[in-house]
This record gives structure tokens, C-alpha cells and sequence, in this order.
């Protein structure tokens, strides 16, 4: 009874989104930790696409033309309250990467994956990895087949364009550009594209249209200096093949 009392809150959430403008954050504190209590499930690694070799640059918007299926909005819930972040599909048979902040309280079955264009509410199938120190969660949505986006095979430098596609504040796939502005630790890049939270989960993409990050948020809430960060891909090759 009370995983569907649950369920019922976030589609019910979910619904009110479609057809409101109303947001809710994806970023939460104090909140129980379920979902890092669940053990390796044991799996075999997954596979996804890692980029052999750069291809020709590509324009912000056909970045956001080709991608923009490939995000995701995710909805979570503590049982009282609903939470919204992003995702993004890194192959064509469902395999996702978020932060792991945005499922942090939950459990399988307790979250809705909402694909563009798409009102149908899908379920996580499978957890691979998540790692709280690094902030990113691997798993697999039960859908068909994706649209997705390949992995960078090197890290961005200092001073390379990036762009951004999130749903920041309930807003569904925003897009944003900007540079890397900074390496603060060896995951965590220091970014100026716009993101907001609901953007949390969000990929972080190079020129070349490859995923270089998973967008997170701000250093310093209320800062004018746009002063973003976003975790780096590398921390998921390990687990990836």
C-alpha cells in the first residue's frame, strides 16, 4: 500500500507538471538514504559507446537537435514529498546515468522516468552503480530502444565549449551553452553554462557531441558569478565496457 500510495504521488506530480507551470526542485537534504543501502546488484558490466576518435564540430543547436531525446526527466520520491532532476542514455537499450543526489531517499520502483515527447511513466529496471563521493548513478530504464549519447574519450580542457541540456526548475530539456572554467578535484569540473536545480542528472556535452559531464549545480547558491559545476564522465568509464 505504500509503494502505490507512492507511485500515485509522483504521477500524479508528474501529470500536474504536463499541464501547469509549476517546478520543484531536484536537489534535497536530510532526507533517509534507501537507495544507498541497496547492494551491488552483481551484474555483468554494461556496455555504452565511448568515442574512438573525434568527429567534425558540431552547432549548439544540432547538438540540441540530436540530443535532445536523450534526456530525461526523472521524478522521485521520500513518500511525502515529489522531487524532479534529469537523466540521459548513454546506449540504445535504456542504460542511464543521473546524480546519485537525485534518487538519494528512494528505492527502485519509487522514481518515474519521463522521456520527451513521451507521457508514458517508465521504471528503473536495473542499478549497476552509484557512488555518493562522485555523485552519479548507473542504471538501466525499462523502455525500448533510445536515442543516446556517446562518451567523450578524453576530458575537456580549460577553455573548451560545452553545452547543457537539463530540465532546470521543471522546465523539460532547457538548453545552455558555456565554457569549462575549471578542474576543482579530479571528477569535479567547474562549468558556466546555465543550469538550476531540476538540471541535476543533466549531460554535459562537447562540441563534438560526445558526453563529457553529468550537470549537478552551483558552488555557491545565490552567487551572480554563474559559478556551476558539473561531474565528469570519467567517473563512470570504470564501469562501463
Amino acid at each position: 500500500m505504500i509503494r502505490n500510495n507512492v507511485l500515485l504521488l509522483i504521477f500524479s506530480f508528474v501529470a500536474f507538471m504536463f499541464f501547469s507551470c509549476a517546478h520543484k526542485s531536484g536537489h534535497r537534504v536530510g532526507q533517509k538514504t534507501r537507495i544507498g543501502q541497496v547492494a551491488n546488484t552483481g551484474l555483468s558490466r554494461p556496455s555504452a559507446v565511448v568515442a574512438s576518435a573525434h568527429g567534425n564540430k558540431m552547432e549548439g543547436a544540432d547538438i540540441f537537435k540530436k540530443y535532445t531525446s536523450a534526456v530525461f526527466m526523472v521524478f522521485t520520491s521520500d513518500g511525502s514529498n515529489v522531487y524532479q532532476g534529469s537523466g540521459f542514455f548513454i546506449s540504445e537499450d535504456g542504460l542511464a546515468v543521473s546524480n546519485y543526489h537525485v534518487f538519494k531517499g528512494t528505492g527502485i520502483g519509487d522514481e518515474a522516468i519521463k522521456l520527451t515527447g513521451d507521457n508514458t511513466v517508465y521504471k528503473v529496471s536495473e542499478i549497476y552503480q552509484r557512488n555518493e563521493k562522485n555523485d552519479f548513478i548507473l542504471f538501466r530504464v525499462a523502455c525500448g530502444e533510445t536515442n543516446f549519447i556517446p562518451i567523450a574519450k578524453e576530458r575537456p580542457e580549460i577553455g573548451d565549449k560545452i553545452f547543457a541540456i537539463g530540465s532546470p526548475r521543471g522546465l523539460e530539456n532547457t538548453f545552455s551553452s558555456g565554457e569549462v572554467s575549471g578542474w576543482r578535484d579530479t571528477y569535479l569540473m567547474q562549468i558556466n553554462a546555465m543550469i538550476d536545480h531540476g538540471s541535476s542528472g543533466g549531460a554535459l556535452i562537447n562540441e563534438y557531441g560526445e558526453v563529457v559531464g553529468i550537470t549537478s549545480g552551483t558552488f555557491y547558491d545565490g552567487s551572480q558569478a554563474n559559478l556551476n559545476y558539473a561531474w565528469s564522465i570519467e567517473a563512470v568509464k570504470p564501469y562501463v565496457e
